[in-house]
């Protein structure tokens, strides 16, 4: 079985043929790509797979999962073939690799970031933790998207209180619509702009290393 998209794997330096292990999925950020997410999670590889996806679009100098009709709205169906090869990415990663299928987590920045609120909403108790660092999620997605129960689902969400990409308000709004929905939601707000700070990197890692243990 050929993978459906292209992805860089970290493995844990010791494995044991007889276990399974927690996996984790970076999704990255407009115009970026698979190699820019990995150090962001330096120091999780010893206890997951972690499978750094590259966006099917081409968007110099880098990749992208879908493609923007306008502010905070992207065009609908070359969104929903991004959540599909998503989906599907996922579906291949546990049939060829040995993994824990109750310890699934997403991670991604701002269109990752988008995407993987959207995926922790499309496949609710298959996903077991999601990182949203400085996203948003479409409305469309909201309205006509199947919502699966999100009630055991763990969310990381994150916003530069000065971003000038996607403003700190979509943050708030993540936040109360994942509370709303009853998911064990943790919001965090740093002072930056439309980036990832060490402190706001330090945060989710421990809050990652947290879920494994509950």
């Amino acid at each position: 079985m050929s993978a459906p998209m292209i992805y860089e794997l970290r493995l844990p330096a010791k494995m044991d043929p007889d276990k399974t292990y927690p996996a984790l999925f970076l999704m990255h950020g407009i115009g970026s790509n698979e190699q820019n997410m990995l150090p962001l999670v330096e120091g999780l590889q010893d206890q997951f797979f972690i499978f750094s996806i590259r966006g099917h679009l081409s968007q110099p100098p880098g990749y992208a999962f879908f493609t923007i009709e306008g502010y905070g709205k992207p065009h609908r169906e070359v969104f929903d073939e991004g959540v599909d090869k998503l989906t599907s990415f996922i579906d291949y990663a546990c049939n060829q690799y040995p993994l824990n299928e109750d310890q699934l987590f997403l991670l991604g920045f701002s269109q990752g970031a988008i995407l993987s609120m959207t995926l922790g909403l499309k496949l609710g108790k298959r996903i077991k933790g999601i990182v949203a660092l400085s996203g948003y999620i479409p409305a469309f997605v909201k309205d006509e998207y199947t919502i699966q129960p999100v009630d055991q689902l763990a969310v990381f969400i994150s916003h530069g209180e000065m971003d000038q990409i996607l403003p700190y308000v979509w943050g708030v709004a993540n936040e109360e619509y994942f509370r709303k929905l009853g998911a064990n939601v943790t919001f965090r707000t740093y002072p930056v702009p439309h980036t990832v700070s060490l402190q706001n990197q330090q945060d989710f890692i421990t809050w990652i290393t947290e879920q494994l243990l509950k």
